[in-house]
């Protein structure tokens, strides 16, 4: 499922809502069901040491292959 970002008519408030395909998408603040989706922008990836180095112990804690170096999955293929 998606997330979307909606504008409502009747409030004027935006947010970010998780909307299966087919569902009607409804404002949390007023319950109004006319939302206008927005355009928004993508996340931009992590380009910091910090952040590298923070989303490789996350994947060394989860088991995933990702959080080797990439020296160190040249050596294991």
């Amino acid at each position: 499922m998606p997330i979307f970002e909606y504008q409502c008519r009747n409030c004027g408030k935006s947010c970010e809502l998780l909307i299966r395909s087919g569902a009607q998408p409804v404002c949390p603040d007023c319950g109004g069901i006319a939302l206008d989706k927005r355009v928004s922008l993508p996340a931009a990836a992590g380009k910091s040491a910090a952040i590298i180095r923070a989303a490789r112990s996350q994947a060394k804690r989860e088991g995933h292959f990702s959080n080797y170096s990439a020296a160190d999955r040249a050596k294991i293929r």
